[in-house]
């Protein structure tokens, strides 16, 4: 049987996702949890992930597939009741997963289903505190401090030139016998407004009056005084949506972004760093702590298999 996990982690303590000698990886911890639970060696057990993540990369929509054999899924009931073995997988892996790490489901996966291949794209983002914004220290683990308020127009005036199919070679390295043309369906910088955890009170004459907080307003503003705001109010945010992604490109088009948005590079030069696919050095990748993979996306059941051979085959731009 083949089954599709749908998981999270906080990518700080993480030498990324793939599986590697001596260190802490995201697959590592995942893959000995199932192999405990099977009564497996470690060696036996393979996840295929969607999308794999870089060192201090983050995920919340993670989605990888496994398959087992069934009389050995069957040994994760026990002493379960009233479960099936799927079921019982999702509970026992939930509970023994260390902290950094939350399994959300565990389920058949439909004929056809690969995690990888069948995915019809991948939406991530990238969180930015700069001067404009509140510096919260409890998310510095998932955003990246820049010393500068950046601006967002010529970032985004960038941003649109990745939008398309293009050889993304001025900022990705490709995988062996792998090439670095990719299809952006959407990318955009904005900051995020403030998002009212609580409405406004307003106390007349002893009463409690209710009023509802209008959004978009500075997020430093402490003039109500028992306002409450998101986490997030006033971050600056790259979401971009592809096909696929080759290796360091999202953080290398974000460090680009950052370049133009301080006014050391223009929007011509990004162009030019789009027109001619070589890597020049001038700019590296991004720190990791900003990215996180928000969601895989995939077609309806009866699309999966030909998507999956459709993305297999070597990409050009004709």
């Amino acid at each position: 049987m083949r089954l599709r996990i749908d998981l999270a982690y906080d990518g700080t303590d993480f030498h990324g996702w793939a599986r590697q000698t001596g260190q802490r990886t995201v697959q590592g911890e995942i893959e000995a949890a199932i192999a405990k639970l099977l009564r497996l060696d470690a060696s036996e057990v393979c996840l295929t992930v969607a999308g794999r993540t870089d060192a201090g990369v983050h995920a919340r929509g993670q989605v990888c597939h496994i398959d087992v054999e069934d009389n050995v899924l069957e040994r994760t009931i026990g002493h379960m009741s009233g479960v099936t073995p799927v079921q019982a997988l999702e509970r026992r892996i939930k509970r023994i997963v260390p902290a950094d790490i939350s399994i959300f489901s565990v389920q058949p996966a439909p004929q056809g289903f690969d995690a990888r291949f069948s995915a019809s794209d991948r939406v991530y983002v990238y969180r930015i505190a700069d001067e404009f914004s509140v510096r919260d220290p409890r998310l510095r683990a998932m955003v990246l401090r820049v010393d500068d308020t950046l601006d967002v127009d010529v970032m985004n005036q960038a941003a649109r030139l990745t939008i398309g199919l293009h050889d993304f070679g001025s900022f990705a390295l490709p995988n062996p016998g792998g090439t670095t043309i990719r299809e952006v369906k959407f990318a955009s910088w904005q900051r995020v407004p403030r998002y009212a955890l609580t409405p406004e009170i307003v106390y007349t004459g002893g009463a409690e009056q209710r009023t509802t907080q209008a959004v978009g307003a500075d997020p430093r503003d402490q003039s109500t005084a028992y306002e409450i705001s998101s986490a997030e109010s006033g971050l600056l945010t790259f979401t971009i949506i592809a096909d696929a992604f080759a290796r360091n490109m999202v953080r290398s088009l974000v460090g680009a972004c950052i370049a133009v948005g301080r006014g050391k590079k223009t929007v011509d030069w990004f162009a030019d760093k789009i027109a001619v696919p070589a890597r020049e050095g001038l700019t590296g990748p991004a720190p990791a702590c900003g990215l996180t993979l928000e969601r895989v996306n995939y077609p309806s059941d009866d699309m999966l298999e030909q998507r999956a051979q459709a993305i297999r085959a070597v990409r050009s731009l004709e």
